[in-house]
């Protein structure tokens, strides 16, 4: 009985839309379905490439005439607390952590729409309904986690208030945070910031070298806080470098500059899944 190997991903590109990040740009991704056996392998080599995952689709950022948006991973070895950061770990020592399965509940929406309305009004997701919520959680092909925070002391009906989630992927080398949302009450708390530092201290006990962050967009205020993280790298012409100094990294980029769509997928570097 003869096997056939598994196809090789197909990429594809968006329609250009608005940018969320930089004013009067458009954006355009490169995806690519995440489906399979090889899902794994694949979302293991794509990550390393610059690109995140959205429910069953891998995308990174492929736009005409900018290459602003740059994938963040924090170099877990040499991670060094900022005292500004070690503030936060104080303000939020009150939070227990815990994970689980990807699985939604009516809490975790509850949270999640109050985030988006106190910070996110105009953003792409705020519509999104209970179902969609679920998809974004549950549709996953891959190791993924929910990391939820709670306050340690009950609320007067017993429960332990939510106060942030996390949905987390697990790669072969570190976590990849897909997406978080917190309680916009402790804006003074800096609940993005102790997210990434929980994630940092959970990869340096489980021996992940790394924790990708997303993308950093410099010029864009809303992306700001990820440069204040020590020891982060981005991916920039194909290989993953040192951050430097946030201000040498240019936003403008002149479209000729921006390679073809054909020679960006040529580079990418895919699994073997031959064994898979």
């Amino acid at each position: 009985m003869r096997h056939s190997l598994p196809l090789a991903p197909q990429f594809y590109v968006t329609a250009p839309q608005p940018c969320p990040y930089l004013d009067g740009r458009s954006e355009r991704k490169l995806f690519t379905a995440l489906q399979g056996e090889s899902a794994e392998k694949l979302n293991n080599a794509l990550s390393r490439q610059g690109f995140r995952r959205s429910q069953n689709v891998l995308y990174r950022p492929s736009c005409a005439d900018c290459t602003a948006c740059l994938s963040a991973r924090i170099r877990v070895a040499d991670f060094k607390l900022s005292k500004s950061q070690r503030r936060v770990l104080k303000k939020n020592g009150d939070l227990k952590r815990t994970a689980t399965s990807p699985w939604a509940t009516e809490e975790q929406f509850a949270l999640f729409r109050r985030y988006l309305d106190a910070r996110h009004a105009d953003g792409g997701m705020a519509d999104m309904d209970i179902f969609e919520f679920a998809a974004m959680i549950e549709e996953t092909p891959v190791k993924s986690r929910v990391i939820e925070y709670r306050e340690t002391a009950a609320t007067p009906d017993s429960m332990r208030a939510l106060i942030a989630t996390c949905l987390t992927d697990v790669l072969d080398d570190g976590l990849s945070m897909v997406y978080s949302f917190y309680e916009p009450e402790r804006i003074r708390d800096s609940l993005g910031t102790y997210l990434i530092l929980d994630h940092v201290e959970i990869a340096q006990r489980v021996g992940l070298p790394y924790v990708y962050l997303g993308y950093w967009v410099p010029g864009s205020p809303k992306m700001n806080y990820k440069a204040n993280f020590s020891a982060l790298e981005i991916y920039k012409g194909g290989q993953w470098t040192d951050l430097g100094d946030p201000a040498t990294h240019e936003t403008e980029t002149h479209p000729l500059s921006v390679p073809p769509i054909a020679e960006q997928v040529a580079r990418i570097q895919l699994p073997d899944t031959r064994n898979s």
